[in-house]
Parts: C-alpha cells; structure tokens; sequence
C-alpha cells in the first residue's frame, strides 16, 4: 500500500463490486479472505487479495492491469504458504501476446538483472495447472522452500524491485490509442485462461461454498461477465 499510495490518481473501488466478495468468513473452519480493488491513472485495475487460513494456508494474490492504452504485460502476484515450512511463489510480467511477440517495451532485460540476484527464486513451474509457454514470461520467479527466512531475506526485496519495475514501466509508457482494441482483446484471453486454471477454485468452494466460489472466481476476480 505504501507503494502504491504514490500511483497517479490512485482511487479505491471496491465499493464497485457486490459487497459479498469484500469479505467471505467461515468460522467453524477458521478462515477468512478479505478483497480490496483500486484503479490509477495507469491501471485499470489493481486487485488484492488476502485468504487467511489460519497456520495451515496464507495466501497473498495480486494482479495489476495496465490501462488498455499500454501495450504491456499485466504483473500477477501469488505468494502462499502452507503450514511453517512450505512456501510457494509466483511472480511475473505476464505477456499478452501470442507466439512470444513482444511487447511495446522490453523488459525482460531489466527483470534478468532482478532474477540474477536471487537464484533462490529462479525455479520451474510444473505444468499441473497452468503452461508457462502461455502468458508467462522466462524471468518469472518461481520458487517452493521450506526455509522461512527466505521470506524477508530474499522475496520481499525481489517482489519490491519486480512491482517497482513494473510500476515504472507503465508510468514510462505513452498512451496508445490504436492498441486499445488488441490489449481488450488480450487481457481477456488472459482471464478466460486463469480462471479455468485457478486451483484456488477448489479451495474457495471447500471454504464458502461452490456457486459463491463460481460467482467470485468468474464474475469478479476475472469479470468475464462483465467483458
């Protein structure tokens, strides 16, 4: 939130969605998820999301949509941890466009400098759920660890050096009408794409039910009925 207080125009919207996806509780099951969204003169949409449940599952997701004037990647954001020893992260500039064409800017040179540093988080991801041929970039830092204090020492300076990269990409970037209809376009490929993939799905509808884990993973954290 510090961080993103200095975004032009900074302006939260959550009031913008039904007021049954700010927060879900369940209590005989200890846990809870609580849901922010903002836009900003750059991004369209900033969602976060906080699911706490309790010692066994902690999971921060995150997902910034630039305006569709900005020929860029969409930066998405999952951190979870799964007891005290078993962490997951997965952290990106996630490119729209087919076939690997690039982007208006490229900046994967900027996020190798980033990654270089921190090979504790330069790992693979499997394809269980989703292939990392398809909107997901070579830099992407991926990691499973059990040792904690990779947490402060490593991730938390990486995640803020790849949302600082991110953020001054956008703010560098000129608006570019003619691109509006393709980023659309592609920015819902990308959700249509996630969210059938998402194994947070499972985990929602385990917690709060199936229809709300249906309305909540297609009618807000993707909007694909609002597309």
């Amino acid at each position: 939130m510090s961080v993103m207080e200095k975004l032009p125009g900074l302006r939260e919207i959550t009031g913008n969605i039904p007021e049954e996806f700010h927060e879900a509780v369940n209590e005989k099951k200890k846990c809870r998820l609580h849901n922010r969204v903002f836009e900003s003169d750059h991004y369209r949409k900033i969602r976060i999301l906080y699911y706490d449940g309790g010692p066994n599952t902690q999971v921060f997701n995150s997902l910034l949509y630039p305006r569709y004037c900005h020929d860029l990647p969409v930066l998405g954001i999952d951190f979870l941890a799964f007891g005290k020893k078993k962490h997951l992260t997965v952290m990106d500039f996630q490119p729209l466009h087919e076939g690997g064409s690039p982007h208006a800017f490229d900046f994967e040179p900027s996020l190798r400098s980033i990654k270089s540093r921190y090979p504790e988080l330069g790992g693979r991801m499997s394809t269980k759920f989703y292939d990392e041929t398809q909107f997901f970039s070579p830099e992407m830092l991926f990691a499973r660890f059990e040792d904690p204090s990779i947490v402060s020492d490593k991730l938390l300076p990486a995640f803020k050096e790849y949302l600082a990269s991110h953020i001054g990409m956008v703010k560098g970037d000129r608006p570019n009408p003619e691109v509006e209809g393709k980023m659309r376009e592609r920015q819902r490929e990308y959700d249509i794409y996630s969210a059938e993939r998402d194994p947070a799905t499972g985990m929602f509808a385990g917690m709060f039910g199936k229809e709300w884990a249906d309305n909540f993973v297609y009618d807000h954290l993707f909007e694909l009925s609002r597309q």
